[in-house]
């Protein structure tokens, strides 16, 4: 029990990190790091959370995750609007959870909310040595 609550408060902390804003988007998410360690019986691979928050109308501009990065993303309250690859957008609502395999493109992350603000969890399992969870997209 307690390991699923870490890799999930780990996965949704990234996906939070991860986001940065523009001036064509709304308001930024605000990204906190929760948990970090690397994982003992799988030798060069960490687990690491992220606590995402996005203002009402808030999000992250597209960007693309680590290529050793898996990611399982958490809503913890609200609602947010996410598309990941060629998959269509989909809203997700506190309590459901979605993955995003290693390399992908998260074309949006947002709440889809302009009222009410919204929380997501992302752990993320990647590679020890990799420096960033994301990048944006050019």
């Amino acid at each position: 029990m307690y390991a699923r609550s870490v890799i999930g408060t780990a996965v949704a902390a990234l996906a939070l990190l991860a986001a940065s804003p523009v001036a064509a988007h709304g308001p930024a998410e605000t990204v906190t790091p929760h948990f970090e360690k690397g994982i003992p019986n799988i030798p060069g691979k960490t687990l690491k959370a992220v606590i995402v928050d996005y203002p009402p109308a808030g999000e992250s501009i597209p960007h693309k995750h680590a290529d050793s990065s898996f990611i399982f993303a958490y809503v913890l309250s609200g609602e947010i609007e996410s598309k990941v690859n060629d998959e269509p957008a989909k809203v997700y609502r506190a309590g459901e959870s979605w993955y995003e395999p290693p390399a992908s493109k998260h074309l949006v992350s947002r709440n889809a909310s302009k009222t009410k603000p919204a929380k997501l969890l992302a752990v993320f399992v990647l590679d020890s040595n990799e420096e960033k969870l994301t990048a944006p997209i050019k």
